[in-house]
């Protein structure tokens, strides 16, 4: 994929949001980064070459259930909806939605605006009768809808599990925030990844090649770049550990010793083995994850799953 230039840092200035929640972040005790922040233009590729790994079996097994079911979400769903993605991406697996369905116009939205616009073009290429109307913005945030969808019925799609990076508070009231957001009759199509054996839980997030690594280091090398941090590269190691008593795997940037260093003008010191917890990723068994939806405002009315029960894919109604 094609991917447009990054304007010059010096003609950018820097994102209060990102400055405000690494600031905050560094100085909690212990130290917790968002991880929206990982998904810079290099950490959107490295993203997507981490959904390619052999350990990595989400993005696989979910694209398996999209080309599989494609009759059951077209029965289920109906035409002429205008399809609401939610972090966007790359889009990759959109086209197995997009095709079962027969959608009126497809809204992507994501953070990452030169990843979202390069992979749009494509989108748009592909699907040439289909209004691709593309939102940048953090879907956690405040949001309008382009005003060509209005009075369709909207599917909003949330794959990946992305659900899973919040903590179950914020991940009830961004349910709740979509349903406000795509209106009366909406529908939801919704990743979610179940609780499994914690090693291939841990393989899938810290790889043999040292990707998903190099995606979490990532984020240092942002804040260096964008908020003039000097913190050290090799000062940290990618952890990824299993919390079993949170369902969920924690993604860290240890410090191998002790470190002293600086962002926006402000100082932090990290002992050797102190963490930055970046981000939670939870796993849901069957219960739980329809006690989240229906906190959300979401009623389950459809469930998909592969064989061995790594991967949900879920249908709700408003």
């Amino acid at each position: 994929m094609l991917l447009t230039e990054d304007a010059p840092l010096s003609l950018r200035a820097p994102d209060p949001a990102f400055r405000r929640d690494i600031i905050e972040g560094l100085s909690r005790e212990p130290k917790a980064t968002p991880p929206i922040w990982f998904y810079d233009r290099r950490g959107s590729e490295l993203f997507e070459a981490i959904t390619g790994l052999p350990e990595y079996y989400p993005t696989r097994t979910e694209t398996a259930l999209l080309e599989r079911h494609g009759a059951d979400f077209a029965a289920a769903i109906g035409a002429g909806r205008a399809v609401v993605e939610f972090g966007a991406g790359s889009s990759r697996k959109t086209p197995h939605l997009l095709r079962a369905i027969d959608p009126a116009a497809y809204v992507p939205i994501d953070i990452s605006g030169d990843f979202l616009r390069a992979s749009s073009a494509e989108l748009a290429s592909a699907f040439p009768g289909l209004p691709v109307l593309p939102v940048v913005g953090d879907f956690n945030g405040e949001l309008a809808l382009p005003a060509a969808i209005e009075g369709l019925p909207r599917l909003g799609f949330f794959p990946g599990s992305t659900i899973g990076n919040m903590e179950p508070d914020s991940a009830v009231d961004l349910l709740r925030a979509m349903r406000r957001l795509l209106g009366k009759d909406a529908m939801l199509l919704i990743g979610m990844d179940r609780i499994k054996d914690r090693d291939r839980l841990v393989a899938a997030y810290d790889d043999a090649a040292g990707v998903t690594a190099a995606f979490n280091l990532n984020l240092i090398a942002r804040i260096n770049r964008e908020l003039e941090g000097d913190l050290p590269l090799d000062g940290f190691r990618h952890r990824a550990i299993w919390n079993d008593d949170k369902a969920r795997i924690e993604m860290h940037l240890e410090a191998v010793r002790p470190l002293h260093f600086h962002v926006a003008g402000q100082c932090f010191r990290m002992a050797a083995g102190e963490t930055i917890h970046t981000e939670s990723s939870h796993k849901y068994g069957a219960r739980d994850e329809r006690l989240l939806l229906r906190a959300g405002g979401w009623e389950p009315v459809r469930e998909w799953s592969d064989a061995d029960e790594l991967f949900s894919l879920i249908l709700a109604e408003a």
